[in-house]
């Protein structure tokens, strides 16, 4: 799987039957582009928050609902979202390495999600000039929350690439550890077992996982704020929070790199 489309039969990284709808995962993907015209992000994001309205959402309404389906969604995606490899990643990026694609990849992970609740914001700006249709909003601020969890996993694990430790197993797996590595805005403990053939989350780190969607949920509120204000500031504060995301992981993982520096060093 290399496009972020789901394959038919994938594990869920929640240990449930996958739920995910190809053109779901596609559109994900498609939101995550750092260059995509803000007019496409738009209409990707309206599109995303029709797909998220078809999957049995009738109870957005209900906050627990919310935060359940978007824990649900972000587990059923996560084995699907496309982590590039090393030598992709200096392809994709004029041959560059070390901190220099490192702090690429961050700003192109910043301009999407940036992206993401400027779109929003622009939407939101619509439905105020017709309220009824305001009752859409849990739907689209869930769907932009999606979108943005989906980005960061992504961006967590392509950092782990650059800097020389990739997340191993298979793609529920992996989903398992970036899963949480988001949640505890950490890197991947290399030191910790890794996930069982069943790739599922514990019962705590799934409640971490809710936690933390439920604080973004909670941010991307100022979506909705009148006309274009919500636009403007929930793209700043979605680069931000990548920002602030993506140094957490990077100082995790050179720590982590110094101590397998460290120990090669002592066993010689």
């Amino acid at each position: 799987m290399t496009d972020g489309i789901p394959e038919p039969g994938a594990d869920s990284a929640l240990g449930k039957s996958p739920a995910v709808d190809p053109a779901l995962g596609k559109t994900v993907a498609e939101l995550a582009g750092a260059d995509v015209p803000a007019a496409e992000r738009k209409q990707l994001l309206r599109r995303l928050a029709g797909q998220v309205r078809g999957r049995g959402l009738g109870a957005m309404f209900r906050p627990k609902s919310v935060i359940r389906w978007m824990t649900d969604t972000v587990g059923d995606l996560a084995p699907h979202i496309p982590v590039r490899d090393l030598e992709t990643l200096r392809q994709h990026h004029d041959g560059l390495d070390g901190e220099a694609l490192a702090d690429r990849l961050v700003r192109n992970a910043a301009r999407a999600t940036a992206g993401v609740g400027a779109a929003g914001g622009g939407i939101a700006a619509i439905e105020w000039a017709a309220t009824p249709t305001l009752l859409t909003a849990p739907v689209l601020l869930a769907a932009e929350t999606v979108a943005v969890v989906s980005i960061e996993i992504k961006l967590i694990g392509e950092l782990h690439e650059v800097y020389g430790m990739p997340v191993p197993g298979t793609g529920a797996q992996r989903a398992v550890n970036l899963i949480q590595a988001w949640s505890s805005q950490r890197g991947v403990n290399p030191l910790v077992p890794g996930v069982g053939v069943g790739a599922i989350l514990s019962t705590a780190a799934r409640k971490d996982l809710r936690d933390r969607l439920l604080r973004r949920f909670g941010r991307n509120l100022t979506t909705l704020g009148p006309m274009l204000t919500g636009a403007a500031v929930a793209g700043y504060l979605n680069r931000r929070a990548t920002q602030g995301l993506a140094e957490r992981i990077r100082d995790d993982l050179r720590r982590q790199v110094r101590k397998a520096i460290e120990g090669e060093v002592v066993s010689d």
